[in-house]
């Protein structure tokens, strides 16, 4: 019996061959990866799903292991990974690492970078992302683009990360091609911090919304009201979104595994706040919210799932029917 020929293994070989993004030359672009924790690691599998060749570092090595063994190449360095690539993309927990990364010891800035592009994920200050960027093209003659994300693990594991970029017009229509492994909606805020003054407003809207969700919570469990059907019945009116959809049976129901920690609107919504002073806009609901969220915070539990915030409430005592 003749052993079948794996058609579909080949089928596959020559579709993740026409998704590579080709540079000019008609080669296909090479890329590294810095970073692979939570949104690094699916990020840098769908690029290899789309057949790129990937340079990945990270500063501990074993949370490499999934991109290695699908094809990826292990660096020794930063400097080493921007060696290797025409882009180089980075998920860092935030600017300190960002600088250090970029900046330090066999950092990307120590490799030759003229036409190449540098893209942070990371949401970090928008004043911060100027000043590096700045930095590298004087250093090395490196494009930067400033991209953080909105969306939570399965958006890269599906392909459907919201990307909020900053940056030279020529750079970022480089990297759209790329991004597109991992996001579906992908648009140039403007010049370099633009995407991470984006993002600012992405978690003053997301970190708001949180926060009344879990006032109407309390509201209808207050009135006797089944407040773990709110999302059904708002669902498809003026006042469903995203966090009420999935927030509110966390806070009614509880949780097994955060999905962010509530702290980070701290850090998120001070910085939207720093930058509203020093423009001048006034964000009086923002103010409060950041209030909520420190408190939280204070009380220990900022390192919880944010839908801890309805903790700041007392549960209502059960109602007589």
């Amino acid at each position: 019996m003749v052993a079948p020929t794996s058609q579909p293994a080949a089928r596959t070989d020559r579709l993740r061959l026409r998704s590579a993004v080709m540079n000019g030359r008609g080669e296909r672009v090479k890329l590294g990866f810095l970073g692979l924790g939570i949104m690094g690691t699916p990020m840098t599998l769908r690029l290899l799903e789309r057949g790129h060749s990937v340079t990945v570092w990270n500063r501990t090595p074993s949370k490499l292991a999934p991109a290695l063994e699908q094809g990826a190449r292990a660096a020794a360095t930063p400097a080493e990974v921007a060696t290797a690539a025409d882009v180089v993309l980075m998920s860092l927990l935030d600017t300190r690492a960002v600088e250090e990364i970029v900046f330090g010891v066999n950092g990307i800035a120590s490799a030759r970078g003229e036409g190449k592009v540098l893209v942070d994920h990371a949401s970090i200050r928008p004043d911060a992302t100027r000043e590096f960027a700045a930095r590298l093209k004087r250093a090395n003659g490196m494009e930067w683009i400033d991209a953080p994300v909105s969306g939570r693990v399965p958006g890269p594991q599906g392909g459907s990360l919201a990307i909020m970029a900053g940056g030279d017009p020529a750079a970022f229509e480089q990297v759209k091609p790329v991004l597109a492994a991992y996001g579906t909606n992908i648009t140039r805020m403007g010049p370099i911090g633009a995407g991470q003054t984006t993002k600012l407003c992405n978690q003053i809207i997301v970190g708001t919304t949180i926060a009344i969700v879990a006032e109407a919570v309390r509201l209808a469990e207050s009135a006797g009201v089944d407040a773990s059907l709110l999302p059904a019945a708002l669902a498809g009116g003026q006042a469903d979104s995203r966090p009420l959809q999935t927030w509110a049976p966390r806070m009614v129901d509880g949780w097994t595994e955060r999905l962010a920690a509530a702290n980070l609107f701290v850090k998120d919504v001070g910085t939207a706040l720093d930058v509203a002073r020093e423009t001048g806009a006034p964000l009086p609901v923002a103010e409060q919210v950041l209030a909520l969220y420190r408190e939280l915070d204070a009380r220990g539990e900022g390192e919880l799932d944010p839908a801890a915030i309805v903790n700041l409430y007392p549960r209502p005592k059960a109602r007589r029917r």
